[in-house]
């Protein structure tokens, strides 16, 4: 049983113990006016937490209605009360407190007032009375843990009450359920939400929403307002999550825990441009869309990176094979060097081919500073180049504050302490991380490989894309023990630095099952 299987496991048991009420003081009607609208305009939604099945205590002794007046000071359109009582220690006395609190708040000073979402694991129609009564103007259902009807007739129930249904999102069949629902309610009563956070392991991967924004708007309409949920804990991740041209944003533990911060990553969403035709928003949600479409194939196989060329002809034969990603170094001193005729030349070969669009061209940096990193910014700015590569310079690279740029971060790893960087990296909104070796002074490239109990650990940090010592003997077992979602491949697959071996290529995708 997973832990999600487990909450609806406790709540039916509680509610056949204690009622629907689970035992609360709840108003035999309500007692504020109606309900307001949740996630009109782009907001974020703080969430008052004390504890998760994934973080244990984060909160304990949080007032709730102290707490929720600091977060409608602090900006935030709506406040998210969690009631579960056995994994987050929330309760309907909460919901009731907080919407006390906001009114006051609102009557005070005289700001709008801001929305409350009852967020719990809901089963029944009757639930949502009882939200109704206690005052909250949204309710969370969770598409995962209900069946199609069930859905549709709690989200047609919310719209008779003049509450918003909040509907999470995540899997394939929970769109089928939203259109359902969209064929039935009026959207002025439905906002989608698309969990970050995996409720079956409670991993956390910020690319999963941006995968399902243009299905959610296909079948909600352009105008559909989306929530982007977890997993932000830092300004720059909100300004991330914001760029992507979300609604809303939903914030648990990073708000619970730090109620100070709470206006700075309010700002930070909310000042953010939706830049989706930009070029990091862009590229990322364009790489969102490629591992949804991946992971809805019969057979998956890691996307591959081949890095260090500086050949055109290696670079076509690359992408011919099926390479998804070409990296291009951009460092002075290395073997493997890539001068800007040579990856102009590529690009106007891979466009000549019709290859152009299966793949990412990536430029390897390793100073910010230097001329090689001006001249692949100049080629990414001329659409030569997809991403920039941050090798081991991505601290440089925040502390910049650059213009929009699409980029990832590599690290490389060796020891423990560099797992604390993939870590830092993780908060600060990187959505994928490369993993690299090192040898001496050279940062990749070398043949080596990470200690297998370091690659193990990573993996459970962020998404494995995965560098250092792979070559076509290896890779079979690599990507059957560690399941990268990217292997990246330079020395492994040479004749010489800098000149790939073809046979060795072809081997590559030939053991990969390409």
């Amino acid at each position: 049983m997973d832990i999600l299987d487990e909450i609806v496991a406790r709540r039916r048991a509680d509610i056949a113990a204690l009622g629907y009420t689970y035992g609360c003081s709840v108003p035999e009607k309500r007692m504020r006016g109606a309900p307001v609208p949740f996630v009109a305009a782009k907001g974020a939604v703080l969430e008052v937490k004390r504890a998760s099945p994934s973080k244990g205590d984060i909160a304990p002794g949080l007032d709730a209605a102290r707490t929720a007046a600091g977060y409608a000071a602090a900006g935030a359109a709506a406040v998210s009360v969690l009631t579960e009582r056995n994994f987050f220690k929330g309760s309907l006395d909460d919901l009731c407190a907080v919407c006390r609190a906001v009114d006051a708040y609102a009557a005070e000073s005289g700001a709008p007032r801001a929305a409350v979402l009852r967020k719990d694991f809901l089963l029944v129609p009757e639930e949502l009375d009882v939200a109704y009564r206690c005052g909250a103007d949204a309710v969370l259902l969770i598409a995962r843990i209900l069946d199609k009807g069930p859905l549709v007739a709690m989200a047609r129930r919310c719209a008779e009450l003049g509450m918003t249904a909040f509907i999470e999102l995540r899997l394939e069949e929970d769109l089928e359920k939203l259109a359902a629902v969209a064929a039935t309610v009026d959207s002025r009563f439905v906002v989608c939400g698309v969990n970050a956070r995996d409720l079956k392991d409670f991993s956390i991967d910020l690319l999963v929403p941006a995968g399902l924004l243009d299905s959610i708007r296909r079948i909600m309409g352009s105008a559909a307002r989306v929530v982007f949920e977890s997993g932000i804990r830092t300004p720059r991740a909100a300004a991330f999550a914001g760029s992507l041209g979300f609604t809303g944003m939903l914030l648990g533990e990073a708000a619970a825990r730090n109620p100070g911060d709470a206006a700075a990553l309010v700002a930070a969403f909310t000042g953010s441009v939706a830049r989706e035709g930009g070029k990091n928003a862009g590229q990322w949600l364009r790489f969102a869309a490629k591992l949804r479409e991946r992971s809805l194939a019969a057979r998956q196989r890691p996307f591959v990176k081949v890095c260090g060329l500086t050949a055109e002809r290696d670079a076509l034969l690359a992408a011919e094979l099926g390479a998804d990603f070409l990296g291009f170094v951009c460092s002075a001193g290395s073997p493997r060097r890539a001068a800007a005729t040579e990856m102009r030349a590529v690009d106007a070969s891979l466009r000549s081919a019709g290859l152009r669009h299966s793949v990412c061209t990536v430029g390897v940096v390793t100073d910010i500073a230097s001329a090689e990193a001006r001249e692949a910014y100049a080629l990414q700015d001329d659409g030569v180049l997809d991403f920039i590569q941050l090798h081991g310079c991505m601290p440089q690279f925040l502390a910049a504050e650059p213009a929009d740029r699409a980029h990832y971060a590599a690290v490389n790893v060796m020891g423990e302490d560099d797992i604390g960087q993939l870590e830092a990296l993780c908060r600060e909104g990187v959505p994928r991380i490369l993993i690299d070796a090192r040898s001496g002074s050279a940062p990749g490239g070398t043949g080596c490989r990470i200690p297998d109990e370091l690659v193990a650990e990573a993996s459970r940090k962020t998404k494995l894309w995965l560098a250092g010592g792979i070559t076509p003997d290896n890779v079979g077992e690599v990507a059957a023990r560690f399941c990268p979602e990217l292997v990246d491949v330079a020395s492994g697959v040479e004749a010489s630095p800098g000149r790939k071996d073809a046979e060795k290529l072809a081997a590559l995708f030939r053991a990969l099952g390409a």
